[in-house]
């Protein structure tokens, strides 16, 4: 048996519902667990920041003193959108005609906007984070707003690939649940 692989590039033409819903299963699970395993940075982050003993009044008064690590929101994005993917994959798996049902082109596009997406936004939050901290030091902590701004910004453009990619998933779906529940189709 062939190991499962993450498609990066859009279904081609022939592209069936369960493709599309293995797909989605695949990179949200992935997803999920990258977002775990990017739950360990806030420990190491809490480690150092213990070590370092620099907690002054600025720190304290700062909002981002809820979220204490730069990874914490991005860590709960990428769990969170995992198992959103997850959850539509199996909806695409389980209303699935009986009969091979090809998928429109926009639709094929969805799991590929959906995990680059998430992955930009995550590599955008790493990456900027060490290049913006070389501009503007400590910029996430003291806060500097232009360097805030641009490293959430570009986290937001990679969270509305996403949603986008989700919107045009969740269309499909829907549309599945409401012909199996107009024809009265049974799997089982």
């Amino acid at each position: 048996p062939r190991a499962p692989t993450l498609r990066l590039l859009p279904m081609q033409s022939g592209t069936t519902t369960a493709d599309i819903g293995k797909q989605l299963i695949r990179s949200g699970l992935t997803q999920f667990f990258l977002g775990f395993l990017l739950g360990f940075v806030p420990i190491l982050h809490y480690f150092h920041g213990a070590v370092a003993g620099d907690v002054g009044p600025t720190f304290l008064k700062n909002m981002t003193l809820w979220w204490g690590c730069p990874a914490v929101l991005m860590e709960y994005v990428l769990k969170t959108g995992g198992l959103g993917m997850a959850a539509v994959g199996l909806c695409y798996t389980v209303f699935a005609p009986s009969t091979r049902t090809e998928v429109s082109g926009p639709e094929q596009w969805a799991p590929t906007l959906c995990h680059c997406g998430l992955t930009f936004a995550a590599v955008w939050m790493a990456v900027g984070y060490v290049a913006f901290n070389r501009i503007w030091p400590n910029f996430y902590f003291e806060p500097v707003p232009t360097g805030k701004n641009m490293w959430l910004g570009g986290q937001l453009a990679g969270i509305v690939v996403y949603v986008y990619g989700m919107y045009v998933a969740l269309s499909g779906a829907k549309a599945l649940v409401n012909v199996t529940g107009k024809t009265g189709h049974q799997r089982g």
